[in-house]
């Protein structure tokens, strides 16, 4: 087994809003290892993007983190002072946001924000940080790169500006890159190109990636493993085969029933999931999806379901598994 590079441990992070407390994440915990490609799905406000954030020291105000540790390529990232973060951020780990457009300085060209990465975080002079950002723009598949590098993003089209933030991401080769939503307003035939692009560059560097999104689409071919988030809890974890072709939980289910499907009958329509997404100021005591569930039991409201292992890489957070357990062992006793 690879070394463990990110070591995520009972993560609590709230927001001290106004109206409450809004927790979202609650002991949220998961490791990856060198080389690995890890999934993390859910609907908005599940928290997939505020782990994101957290791993960088990017929590916005007024969140804060409020328990457990994130050990991060031997560092311990919740102790870090924010000098030291910057000594670590975009050189060991980089994100690429959202949206392009918000995430790009409009006043300045695409060469002069490469470039600044690449002069703040190496020994490098200009010329040489221009010449790296040459090689950058070309790695990821950007023409005429010289034209670019005096282009402003305005000028770029959408998947343009999403291979730019890819080779800012890039141009410390980090250890690990996270991409938050990375091909959410693209068109398709771009988020293939730009799903292509990340697993060919992290062969060619071998970085790991956190790939965040909504879309199971997006993480079924490209991910070792999946974490499935919901009301800011992990409610099930496993391989892409496990949480794919043998889900266990009922929020994994509905989200793989709502997916289109090309090899369902004609006119069988999608099945959404019912309810509305869940009120992170009055969360629920137990399960953060009972509200929503259709086989909800009274217990999966006052109390959360302890983790049940179905393999080394399999386990999920569902009272239906262990009362499955308990008759199954109180069958056998007779």
């Amino acid at each position: 087994m690879s070394d463990v590079l990110l070591d995520i441990k009972n993560l609590r992070l709230s927001f001290f809003t106004p109206a409450g407390e809004v927790k979202a994440l609650n002991d949220v915990t998961f490791e990856m290892h060198e080389g690995d490609v890890l999934g993390i799905v859910g609907e908005s406000g599940s928290g997939k993007s505020v782990t994101a954030y957290s791993i960088m020291g990017l929590v916005p105000f007024p969140g804060r983190i409020i328990g457990g540790t994130i050990d991060f390529n031997g560092h311990r990232i919740n102790d870090m002072t924010e000098k030291e973060m910057r000594e670590i951020r975009g050189n060991e780990v980089s994100i690429i946001f959202q949206d392009p457009m918000t995430s790009l300085n409009p006043v300045y060209t695409i060469g002069n924000q490469i470039r600044e990465v690449i002069l703040l975080h190496t020994d490098m002079n200009k010329e040489q940080a221009n010449e790296r950002a040459l090689e950058l723009l070309t790695l990821v598949g950007i023409n005429e790169p010289e034209k670019r590098l005096k282009q402003y993003p305005h000028e770029l089209s959408g998947g343009m500006r999403q291979r730019v933030m890819i080779a800012i991401a890039l141009a410390c080769e980090p250890k690990l890159l996270i991409a938050d939503e990375p091909t959410t307003a693209l068109d398709v035939t771009i988020q293939a190109q730009i799903i292509e692009l990340m697993m060919e560059l992290k062969e060619k560097i071998n970085m790991s990636i956190i790939i965040i999104t909504h879309d199971l689409g997006v993480v079924a071919n490209m991910c070792d493993k999946i974490v499935v988030m919901y009301g800011g809890k992990i409610v099930e974890t496993g391989t892409s085969d496990e949480i794919f072709y043998n889900p266990k939980h009922e929020y994994t289910k509905g989200l793989l029933r709502s997916v289109p499907n090309l090899n369902t009958k004609d006119h069988e329509k999608l099945v959404p999931i019912e309810g509305t997404p869940l009120d992170m100021l009055n969360p629920p005591a137990g399960c953060p999806f009972a509200p929503r569930c259709d086989k909800c039991m009274k217990i999966c409201l006052r109390e959360m379901p302890e983790y049940t292992k179905l393999s080394d890489t399999h386990e999920c957070a569902c009272w239906l598994l262990q009362k499955e357990a308990f008759e199954a062992a109180a069958g056998g006793e007779n």
